[in-house]
């Protein structure tokens, strides 16, 4: 506890934003490179999403650029927020405390910031994790369950996982097994009516059909085209597909700003090790997923919804193509949302409002306090995401004077000393510092 009312004088400019002795200035150069990063982040984002929900033109013309602008506004004050009342809590207290540079700003700034955010994106946050591969694998299993459950997921959640499983999953379905051979029938007329040049798509998917069109299908599956083995390989190819060509989509900024200057990096555009990972990830999670579920459908003889919790926890192990904090840990918190939801509808659980908003803004706020004081605790990629953010000044606050609180701020740090102007600083650096 002592530390905690611990002090030292310098003021914002010395601590924070040591490029620049203006608060103000500091606050608008925050607050360009943050909005700058955020736009990056949300405009494939959300653009990729709309595609993959099938949205309608009308969407494109009056919602997107909003929900753009809305989600990376939000990003943006967080960052900017906390240059802000850093600076704003240096001036009302006079001073600095163990707790005012990092989760005392943080706590504010993240608690106004998620205001400006979309009410539904406003989900329960986890902080920490003990194993990544696990936490996943029990995330996989739960909404696995949920969405074979009448009921259990709605809206993008369920059209998500319906999109990348197939609704050959969904145990409910409005037509009949006759309807479904009926429609394989057409399909098969259809096909016969066109010409007899094949593209490359056609040839692979004749290629599969053929190694595997005497493998055998159990009465319970809902895949009626395809036999169990099929069905697992024509997924896999398939998401491994999405998965690559969502990852060459979010390398093309970055590929075309050196289409002149070095025109041999497009081709890393299509040949990169992140590229394959991904859809090695996604091509396995429902190849894992399909085939097991077929497994235990031909086991048991029946179809059940508790067949998606081992299914669906298998199916997380495809994690390691693809080790993702931010998947993970957002999947995550969404479940802890639709199972506190669904709590609340069941009236087992109490509702307590906004109480996504304060947990958000405590989580954010102990991260930053990690940022400030101890970034050898942060998990790299939060650490490098700061960074982004801040176009790389959050690594040149004075660190070495908050070192007398003992937490070893300037531990990664340890060659670097801002050149600060003497005119507007409150400490200069022959004086010793003492605590008040």
């Amino acid at each position: 506890m002592a530390a905690l009312s611990k002090s030292i004088p310098h003021n914002c400019y010395e601590i924070g934003h040591t490029w620049q002795p203006s608060c103000w200035l500091s606050f608008l150069h925050i607050t360009r490179g943050a909005l700058e990063e955020s736009l990056k982040i949300y405009a494939p984002l959300y653009l990729i999403a709309a595609i993959l929900r099938k949205r309608k033109l009308d969407y494109y013309l009056h919602k997107l650029l909003p929900e753009i602008l809305q989600s990376a506004s939000f990003l943006t004050a967080n960052g900017a927020l906390f240059m802000a009342f850093f600076c704003i809590l240096r001036k009302i207290l006079g001073k600095f405390y163990l707790w005012s540079p990092g989760f005392g700003a943080a706590l504010p700034a993240s608690y106004v910031a998620i205001l400006v955010e979309r009410k539904s994106r406003r989900g329960l946050l986890t902080i920490y994790m003990a194993n990544l591969v696990l936490l996943f694998c029990i995330t996989a299993a739960m909404y696995m369950f949920f969405f074979r459950c009448k009921d259990g997921l709605k809206g993008f959640t369920f059209s998500a996982l319906r999109f990348i499983v197939g609704k050959e999953e969904i145990p409910t379905h409005s037509y009949s097994p006759e309807a479904a051979y009926a429609k394989v029938e057409q399909k098969t007329e259809k096909h016969e009516e066109k010409p007899r040049g094949m593209n490359i798509i056609a040839l692979v998917r004749k290629l599969v059909d053929s190694v595997c069109k005497h493998g055998p299908r159990h009465r319970c599956c809902k895949h009626y085209e395809d036999n169990c083995i099929s069905y697992c390989i024509k997924g896999f190819i398939r998401m491994f597909s999405v998965g690559y060509l969502i990852q060459c989509c979010l390398r093309i900024p970055s590929a075309f700003r050196h289409l002149f200057t070095q025109p041999s990096r497009l081709l890393s555009l299509f040949y990169n090790k992140e590229n394959f990972q991904l859809g090695a990830f996604l091509g396995s999670f429902v190849s894992i997923y399909k085939g097991t579920s077929c497994f235990l459908r031909w086991v048991r003889n029946l179809d059940d919804e508790l067949h998606a919790i081992i299914a669906g926890f298998l199916a997380g192990v495809s994690m390691m193509f693809y080790k993702s904090t931010t998947i993970s840990m957002y999947l995550a918190s969404k479940l802890v949302e639709t199972m506190y939801f669904k709590g609340i509808e069941a009236g087992k659980v109490p509702y307590f409002p906004h109480a996504d908003t304060i947990i958000y803004s405590i989580s954010t706020a102990i991260c930053f306090q990690a940022a400030v004081m101890e970034v050898q605790t942060l998990r790299p990629s939060y650490w490098k995401f700061l960074l982004r953010l801040t176009k790389g000044r959050f690594a040149v606050m004075n660190r070495k004077v908050l070192d007398v609180f003992g937490t070893g701020a300037s531990k990664n740090f340890p060659d670097f000393t801002p050149r600060l102007d003497p005119r507007y600083t409150a400490v200069t650096p022959e004086l010793p510092i003492e605590f008040s």
